[in-house]
């Protein structure tokens, strides 16, 4: 379980980078702070994902910033982009964040009882 949590939270981080340069080189209604808050949220959300694989402690917590700040920044850019707050697309990366953090926390758990 900790091996496919660390797989979605560094393909989420992954995802929301590369979409951000794409949002930043075709020139897409963002301002610069929110595509470079994207970058960031991404970046932390990867650097967390593997802390999480390796199970430093802090390492879920951080993952957890990530994947916040990335649902946070999503609200803004569903406003600029579409003129509207989806409901859906911000549910499904709620119930997303949340299936990846079960599964980070109970495979860290029993990651731990095998040692």
């Amino acid at each position: 379980m900790l091996k496919f949590a660390t797989l979605g939270m560094a393909f989420y981080g992954l995802f929301s980078i590369i979409s951000a340069l794409v949002y930043w080189i075709g020139g897409a209604t963002l301002e610069w702070w929110a595509t470079l808050w994207l970058v960031v949220a991404g970046f932390i959300l990867l650097v967390g994902s593997v802390f999480v694989r390796i199970s430093m402690p802090g390492g879920l917590a951080l993952a957890i910033g990530g994947l916040l700040a990335l649902q946070s920044i999503s609200l803004h850019n569903d406003n600029h982009l579409y003129n509207q707050i989806l409901l859906l697309p911000q549910l499904s990366r709620a119930f997303f964040s949340s299936v990846l953090v079960a599964l980070a926390y109970f495979g860290w758990e029993s990651y731990k009882k095998e040692s």
